[in-house]
C-alpha cells in the first residue's frame, strides 16, 4: 500500500521535509533516536487511520507531542500535567567537546517543556500564536516561557564560560 501518494504529498522532497521535520521535533522531545522514529511513525499512522485528508505539519506535530506525553504517562515518569526535567540527558553529553556538545549540554539543563518551545520557535520558525495553537496554552504564556528559557540558556552559558572563582585567601591575623 502506498500511503505517500494518498496523503496529498505528491513531491518526494516535500514528504521527506515533512518527515524530517517531524523526526527532529520528536527527537527534541524524546532525546532518543529510536523513540523519535517510533513517535513519527505512530503519529503518521494515527493521522492516516483518522482519514483527515493530507498530512500537514501542525496536526503531525500535535499528534507527536500527544503521543510523547502518553508514552511518558504510561511509564509513570511524569505527573498528569507536567513534562519531566531530563538532566540525565545533559550529563551524558557533557563530555562531548565543541559547540554541539556544549549546546546539547546547555539544552539538556532546560526542562522538556522549555526545550520544546525553543525548538518550535527557533528551529522550526513557528510564531508564538502558532505555538499557542499547537500546545493549547495562551500566547502570552508562550512568549514569556520562550524568553525565560533563552535567559536561562544565556545564564548557563555565562556560568560555563566564566573561570571558576578562587576561594578568598585567609588573612593571617594574630
Amino acid at each position: 500500500m502506498n500511503w505517500f501518494n494518498k496523503s496529498g504529498i505528491q513531491e518526494t522532497a516535500q514528504f521527506r521535509e515533512l518527515a524530517q521535520s517531524g523526526f527532529r521535533y520528536a527527537l527534541s522531545l524524546s532525546h532518543h533516536h529510536h523513540d523519535a522514529e517510533d513517535l513519527v511513525q505512530q503519529a503518521w499512522l494515527k493521522l492516516k487511520r483518522n482519514g483527515s485528508g493530507p498530512i500537514i505539519r501542525g496536526p503531525l506535530f500535535k499528534t507527536i507531542r500527544n503521543l510523547f506525553i502518553d508514552s511518558l504517562r504510561r511509564k509513570k515518569i511524569i505527573e498528569f500535567e507536567a513534562l519531566p526535567e531530563e538532566t540525565l540527558w545533559a550529563e551524558e553529553h557533557a563530555s562531548e567537546p565543541g559547540v554541539s556538545g556544549d549546546l546539547d549540554y546547555l539544552l539538556g539543563q532546560l526542562k522538556a517543556g522549555e526545550r520544546e518551545l525553543l525548538y518550535l520557535h527557533c528551529v522550526e520558525g513557528y510564531t508564538a500564536q502558532e505555538i499557542s495553537d499547537l500546545v493549547g496554552r495562551p500566547r502570552g504564556t508562550i512568549l514569556s516561557s520562550i524568553n525565560r528559557a533563552k535567559a536561562k540558556l544565556r545564564e548557563l552559558a555565562a556560568k560555563q564560560e566564566s573561570p571558576p572563582s578562587r576561594p578568598a585567601k585567609e588573612s593571617a591575623r594574630p
